[in-house]
Formats: structure tokens, C-alpha cells, sequence
């Protein structure tokens, strides 16, 4: 099967309590990427970046058989940069630097080669950036989905919810869900978000796991607990490209096959926050993996006797 990714390619410098870097590699479209690359499906990706982007950086990208077709590379221009440094808790952060550079008037363009894409996963970009990927696609993908963020809901919401219309899974944090839908039960926000469009809803809730919501049933997923966090950037992006580079790989959009998904997102997204940037995805091996996701599974398979009565 194939996966269409959508979303940035950047520069990111990153602060921690645990140390900083300088300019590293980062994106959602690059996090969402390699996440998916650790399964059998084609990766396509739409991006753009400027002519301050080194090649060894897209070559490793090449090298986990993401196709850079659509990776627009703007003469004379600067790719997107983005710097934060995070608090104790590692949960906040401040944002330093924000330069949109080429991402300020990135104009998506789908090559003939990436018409027909199976599935489709928009990473945090504007919304109408989002609706424009959707609207230029020849044939509709099995399943589209989609991350946004508070920003979005701040200054674009009428775009937001006409976006949403045109989707069938939202990937949001607690904190997202609550703004979207005015609701502090996640649960009832889970119904009103799911009326203005997808029929599916993640719920990301950082080292306390996710939640899936569809129809009546819902989906709890524990996070690993980890000795060390160094860097949680990119966590959240990692999470959704494990997610549907799962879901892609098996072809099954059931409730049931989506738990197995949210399984090997957290897994990867538990690597991820190992070492800063990329650093560790580009590292784990199938092997890696594999004993991440039997750690997750181990987390919530028990047998209990009952005693009640």
C-alpha cells in the first residue's frame, strides 16, 4: 500500500534540561515519514524546504525509501526554523524562534506519480494548505488523516472546521480537544468533535497515553513509562506516522486493526523522545521494535479471577 505524507521538512534547535542543540533536522513531515518507513509500504512525501537544506539530510530520507518527488526545494530561499526550550517537566515548552521562511506561501503540489495514494496523513500545517492536498488528489484515499493544533484554532477555525468536514481521523492532544470542543470531559468532547467531521478521533495525552473514539467505543493505549525523556519534540508526529505507516502496511481501517496502530505509534514515539531530533529513529531496528510493542502489550494483558459475589 501507499502512504501520502504531507507536511514540513525544517531546522530545529532544541533546549532541554538534559542539553541543546544547534540546528538539527525536524518537521512533521519528516518525523511522520520515518516513523512510517519502518513499515512495508510506499512513502510519498509532499514538503518543502529551502536551498539552506543539506542533501545528506534528504538522502537519509531516500535511504528509508521516502520518495522526495514532491519535496519542492526554493532557490534562494530559507527552509523553515524552529527553536524551544523545554521546561522541567518536559510537558512545556517556550517557543524562541518561529521563521516560516518558505513554508509562508507553500503551495502543495501533488505529482502524477503520487495520484491513486492509498491513505493520506496531513501533518500540522495551515488548514487550508490541508484542504487544498485533499482537493487536488484525483481519487479519494481509504482513510485521510489529519493533526492540528491550537494556533490553527486561534486565528483559522472557520478553515479548521471545513477541513474537518473532508476527513475521517483527527489526531489532536487533550488540550487541542478541550479548545476545539469546549468540552473538559474528553469524552464529551470526543462527541462534539466527531459531529463537525471525522469518524475518528485520537486523543494524545503525552506520558498519560491515548485515547481512540469511534462510534460508541473507545480505546485506551498506557504510555511506556521511560527512565530518561531527552527531547519530547517530534514525539506527537512520530505517534501518527507509526499509526498509519501501520494501518497502510495492513490495509485494515477496523476499530480493532486501529488499536494494533495506536500500539506501534506509542512504541516509536517512545524511541523518539530517547535522544534529541531524529537521532534515535534512525537507529532502531525491526528487532528495536518489536520488543517495544511486546513491552506496550504486556502493560494491559492480565488475567484476573473473579472473586465478586
Amino acid at each position: 500500500m501507499s502512504l501520502l505524507t504531507v507536511g514540513s521538512v525544517a531546522f530545529d534547535a532544541i533546549e532541554t534540561p538534559f542539553g541543546k542543540t544547534d540546528k538539527i533536522i525536524g518537521g512533521a513531515g519528516t518525523y511522520i515519514a520515518l516513523a512510517a518507513s519502518f513499515y512495508k509500504n510506499q512513502q510519498n512525501l509532499v514538503s518543502v524546504v529551502g536551498d539552506d537544506f543539506p542533501e545528506t539530510y534528504l538522502q537519509q530520507l531516500r535511504d528509508r525509501n521516502v520518495n522526495l518527488e514532491g519535496l519542492q526545494i526554493k532557490e534562494g530561499e530559507k527552509s523553515f526554523f524552529w527553536s524551544g526550550r523545554y521546561h522541567n517537566d518536559m510537558n512545556s515548552r517556550d517557543t524562541l524562534i518561529t521563521e516560516l521562511n518558505v513554508l509562508e506561501h507553500f503551495d502543495p503540489t501533488i505529482p502524477d506519480s503520487y495520484q491513486g495514494s492509498d491513505y493520506l496523513m496531513l501533518g500540522n500545517l495551515s488548514p487550508q494548505v490541508q484542504r487544498q492536498v485533499i482537493e487536488r488528489l484525483t481519487e479519494r484515499p481509504k482513510l485521510i488523516a489529519m493533526d492540528t493544533m491550537n494556533f490553527w484554532m486561534d486565528i483559522a477555525m472557520d478553515d479548521l472546521k471545513a477541513t474537518l468536514k473532508l476527513i475521517d481521523v483527527l489526531i489532536i492532544n487533550d488540550e487541542e480537544a478541550r479548545q476545539l470542543s469546549g468540552e473538559y470531559s474528553l469524552v464529551k468532547a470526543s462527541q462534539v468533535i466527531r459531529e463537525m467531521g471525522p469518524k475518528y478521533l485520537i486523543i494524545k495525552k503525552g506520558e498519560h497515553g491515548a485515547l481512540l473514539f469511534h462510534g460508541d467505543k473507545m480505546f485506551f493505549a498506557p504510555a511506556l513509562p521511560l527512565e530518561e525523556v531527552f527531547d519530547p519534540t517530534g514525539a506527537g508526529d512520530t505517534f501518527a506516522g507509526g499509526f498509519m505507516g501501520y494501518i497502510a502496511s495492513t490495509d485494515d481501517i477496523s476499530f480493532d486493526n486501529m488499536k494494533r496502530a495506536i500500539i506501534n505509534g506509542s512504541a516509536l514515539a517512545s524511541f523518539c523522545v530517547e535522544e534529541f531530533g531524529t537521532e534515535r529513529l534512525m537507529t532502531i531496528t525491526n528487532t528495536d521494535l518489536e520488543e517495544r510493542i511486546a513491552e506496550f502489550v504486556s502493560l494491559t494483558n492480565f488475567e484476573m479471577e473473579q472473586v465478586i459475589g
